[in-house]
């Protein structure tokens, strides 16, 4: 960014490339005759290429421009850390944000090409494992849109999100190299590339003056060469930064070992520096995966927090007294929490505050975003592995916790047990740092990202820190960008909405209110429109079923979708159970009242995950027996959607009819897939539980499908549950079991089901799939009622669609920003 920098010096304003239909064309002729040295009839990769270049150097002046306008003393910017950012594709969204579909449109009818064709050739940009990385991508896009200050800190993956494929019904990995043909929207800035340190130790030593300090010393650097990427606001000439750091060797190959004959050590060191951003972060299970993470996300935080201190400085920002007042860092869940450590180095190593002025500092400018309640997600460091690879950052968290442990000693003198509890080492055979512990501590804000998470926070994973800090928590119900999720993702319910309402509810989605008229069954012309849009965007998922499964949808049938990531607390083990119950239901001819249905499930499973891919195999298996049935005669169809990604949902939640959101009530965070299938019109069948609870309140529950236990209803019957005793009071149950246990959808592999079915018999099943069995086939009962009142149904739609103006990030980020990060 010199040049940004020197543009801003001046005071100089870039001005905008033209974006007329001819000079779009004569730009995109250019880059692809004169750049590439391709012609027309080139593969279409090229065409794709052509037309990045020509959309991001339209890009670029409001990208520096926007750059220019912030980097000036005393300007507050915000930071958001995070290992995911699930970007998915960029050309459509960035050909929507900045108005150019027609001269898009146009320049490309020229070549004989589309956009829509054009855009099949990116790569999903898959640097995220689900919700999370999604999450921060749509938080990224409100950012921009809203002209809010805030820059985004990722890893470079080469390789991102695994491709899946099935095998027989079973999961199979293949690597992502999603960079394989490079990144056009990227554009590398070494001139600010950083070190971080691994390894080592740590010297002690007086200056002059007397004082003590420490330095890290012998260290195993690694470069962080930055890579940005832009993200444009809608239509507001705002261009934010998305920086992803590479990491590469100080050298790049030891010379004098490569002339010795030593070929595989020379370049052993550069390797292992860069397997740091390599892969997206793995599977921890073996301890080479635990260091690698580990390196991932020390990197992440080391680098973004000397670049951040950089920007401060070179904006001519100099008082490190007031850089609290001026900068905020958002860790996004437990993986950059190392950063208030870091911090603190930077600090109190290389700035040489004092202890006391550096924790005020950090502790002003750091914030953390709790993503979950399960207590096993909450990383925790072997101190083993720390002191090997970070030993300084060993020492500071020591200290950290030494001044924290006297601060709850004089609050609860004697209370050695709730010592024990809050101290961030935690003791037993392995001891082990826990790092949501140091974000509490080290952070001003703690919020959760659903009403009832937060709640559950507050009362149970925190309640200590809630007795000594009430103010510092608090919630921020998620959101999706509509940007993506409708305007981009459901063209004809876009174009239908504002052929009624005008467009302003793409920047401001509570504007959908207005459609709540139109919900009415009075309003039949408009509910034919609905049903029209809806049945086109069917159709064209029934075709990507066809092609990826070999499976035939019927558009007129009801498409009943959960796609999410494969895990027991998400429950596609109850939704497969359900299948299971209507095709006996159909075998056995008890067909009155339902509705002809086609089931589709995606999701990956972790790789090390076990029990997640054989629900997989069960979910292939059962589609496998279903689907060739002849009784079944097309009135149940079952699909797996393999290698399911952002481009995958871009299609699926326009077609969904019902959507799944089934998890054990108190074990889901929030959710946005619920939010994205709201936005595009499908009906809620759910538990209480997450931002499910918001949902409801907001479309009221004569337009949701609940079922099941609550959170506390769940916690009360976990000491007596009794899976043997739901079956043998309910004969539906008892048949499903008998079904699966009997090997019916395992003929030629017996045995494989025994782990499901022993995890459903347990007495100590945590998702307690059993007990809300029952409520689940109930609720879907009254799904078939429902479906078959056309009127009905369409009604329901409408509203959810009218009432998700809630579940925009654009409010999300405008409370971060009014509660939290304070911006202008």
């Amino acid at each position: 960014m010199q040049a940004k920098n020197a543009a801003s010096k001046r005071g100089v304003k870039l001005k905008s490339l033209p974006s007329s239909a001819a000079a779009v064309s004569k730009d995109f002729e250019r880059y692809q005759y004169y750049h590439l040295g391709r012609f027309h009839g080139c593969p279409p990769l090229y065409t794709y290429q052509s037309l990045a270049w020509t959309l991001r150097d339209r890009i670029m002046s409001d990208w520096m421009n926007t750059y220019s306008a912030r980097d000036q003393p005393g300007k507050r910017r915000a930071y958001y850390l995070s290992l995911e950012f699930l970007i998915g594709r960029a050309l459509s969204n960035h050909v929507l944000n900045l108005g150019l579909d027609e001269a898009t449109e146009q320049a490309l009818q020229n070549f004989g090409q589309t956009l829509e064709n054009v855009a099949e050739e990116e790569p999903d940009a898959g640097l995220g494992n689900g919700g999370l990385g999604r999450l921060a991508a749509c938080f990224m896009d409100s950012c921009a849109t809203l002209d809010l200050p805030v820059m985004g800190y990722g890893i470079h993956y080469e390789y991102g999100m695994f491709r899946q494929r099935i095998e027989n019904g079973y999961q199979k990995e293949d690597p992502d190299h999603w960079l394989r043909d490079g990144n056009p929207w990227e554009i590398e800035r070494s001139e600010f590339t950083c070190r971080v340190p691994f390894g080592g130790r740590t010297e002690h030593f007086r200056d002059p003056a007397g004082i003590e300090h420490a330095r890290w010393v012998d260290t195993n650097d690694v470069l962080a060469i930055p890579f940005d990427m832009p993200i444009t606001g809608y239509r507001n000439n705002t261009v934010n930064t998305l920086r992803l750091w590479k990491a590469a060797a100080t050298d790049e190959f030891n010379l004098d070992e490569f002339n010795a004959g030593s070929y595989t050590e020379a370049v052993q060191e550069k390797n292992h520096a860069e397997h740091i951003s390599m892969v997206l972060y793995p599977n921890d299970s073996s301890e080479n995966g635990k260091e690698l993470r580990l390196r991932q996300q020390y990197f992440l935080a080391s680098a973004s927090l000397q670049d951040a201190l950089r920007q401060w400085r070179s904006a001519g920002n100099t008082d490190l007294g007031r850089f609290a007042e001026d900068n905020v860092f958002q860790m996004n869940d437990t993986h950059p929490t190392i950063a208030v450590a870091e911090l603190m180095r930077l600090l109190v190593d290389v700035e040489r505050l004092g202890w006391d002025q550096a924790w005020a500092i950090t502790t002003r400018c750091m914030a953390y975003t709790n993503h979950t309640l399960l207590p096993e997600a909450l990383e925790r460091w072997p101190v083993a592995l720390f002191e090997r690879l970070l030993p300084r950052l060993l020492e500071i968290i020591y200290e950290i916790n030494a001044h924290f442990l006297r601060e709850v000693g004089v609050k609860w003198p004697g209370d050695m047990d709730r010592r024990r509890r809050m101290s961030i080492i935690e003791e037993g055979g392995v001891r082990q740092i826990r790092m949501a512990w140091l974000a509490i501590i080290g952070s001003f804000s703690v919020n959760g990202v659903a009403a009832l998470h937060s709640q559950l926070l507050r009362d149970g994973l925190f309640r200590d820190f809630v007795d000594l800090w009430p103010d510092k928590f608090n919630n921020k119900t998620n959101g999706v960008t509509p940007r993506r999720w409708v305007a981009h993702a459901n063209p004809g319910m876009s174009a239908l909405i504002s052929s009624k309402i005008g467009d302003d509810w793409v920047a401001d989605l509570a504007h959908l209110e207005k459609l709540k008229p139109l919900a009415s069954r009075r309003s039949t012309a408009f509910h034919a429109e609905w049903r029209a849009v809806k049945r086109a965007n069917k159709e064209r998922l029934a075709a990507l079923v066809k092609a990826e499964c070999g499976v035939d949808f019927n558009p007129d049938a009801l498409f009943d979708v959960q796609v999410k990531r494969i895990h027991e607390y998400k429950r596609q083990l109850l939704n497969i159970l359900h299948v299971i119950h209507l095709y006996n239901r159909i075998n056995r001819g008890r067909l009155d009242g339902l509705a002809d249905r086609c089931v589709l499930i995606g999701g990956k499973a972790a790789p090390g995950y076990l029990m997640a891919k054989r629900i997989i195999k069960l979910i292939n298996s059962v589609a496998e027996v279903v689907n060739n049935d002849p009784d079944v005669d097309g009135r149940l169809k079952v699909a797996f959607l393999p290698n399911y990604r952002v481009t995958s949902m871009e299609i699926i939640a326009p077609a969904t009819d019902l959507s799944e959101q089934i998890s054990t009530a108190g074990k889901e965070a929030s959710g946005t897939g619920n939010m994205k299938f709201m936005m595009n019109g499908a009906v809620t069948i759910g538990t209480y539980d997450g931002a499910n609870i918001e949902i409801l309140e907001a479309v009221g529950e004569e337009n949701f499908f609940l079922f099941g236990l609550h959170a506390e209803e769940v916690e009360a019957l976990r000491p007596q549950y009794q899976p043997q005793s739901y079956i043998d009071r309910d004969p539906e149950l008892r048949e499903v079991i008998d079904l699966l246990a009997s090997g019916h959808f395992n003929l030629c592999e017996p045995g494989i089901f025994d782990m499901i079915l022993g995890a459903l018999l347990n007495p100590h099943d945590p998702w307690m799939v059993l007990a809300d069995f029952r409520s689940y086939v109930d609720a879907q009962e009254r799904v078939s009622q429902a479906w078959q009142d056309e009127a009905g149904w369409t009604r329901m739609s409408i509203l959810n669609t009218a009432s998700s103006g809630f579940f925009s990030t654009d409010r999300t980020m405008q409370e971060y920003n009014a509660d939290i990060w304070k911006l202008k």
